[in-house]
């Protein structure tokens, strides 16, 4: 019966943490789905949450789903604003979407102190620097 079940690759879909300004000076970290595909995807579902350790004890933030409906083809859409404190912990967001009827998911996981000024890369379509995992 396993054998039978078809689990389609993920391409050119891609989960980036990139720092940002807000208002004055303050600064924080926002998380985005980019689709780097050149046809729109629809039913995007985006499962973010962490886990891991901190001090030695074990530590999970609430589990949050973000319904980002259709993005279209070679754009992004903001998932969220993370606190720089759960850089410690693993950091998983957990993608499922729709092309051409076809339904496809995979995990996107930022192991712990990897979203690091390290890890950089210029990130494509946000023409700005920050980690990504495609």
């Amino acid at each position: 019966m396993r054998k039978d079940i078809e689990l389609p690759e993920v391409k050119n879909i891609a989960i980036a943490v990139l720092p940002e300004r807000g208002p004055g000076e303050m600064k924080h970290w926002s998380v985005y789905f980019l689709n780097l595909k050149d046809v729109p995807v629809e039913g995007v579902l985006v499962n973010a949450r962490g886990y891991g350790e901190l001090q030695g004890r074990k530590k999970e933030t609430a589990t949050v789903r973000y319904f980002l409906d259709v993005v279209d083809a070679m754009s992004f859409r903001k998932v969220e604003i993370i606190m720089e404190e759960a850089f410690a912990l693993t950091n998983q967001y957990w993608v499922s979407f729709f092309e051409h009827e076809k339904m496809f998911d995979k995990k996107y996981i930022f192991v712990p102190d990897s979203i690091t000024k390290k890890n950089f890369i210029m990130v494509p379509l946000l023409n700005s620097k920050g980690v990504m995992i495609q």
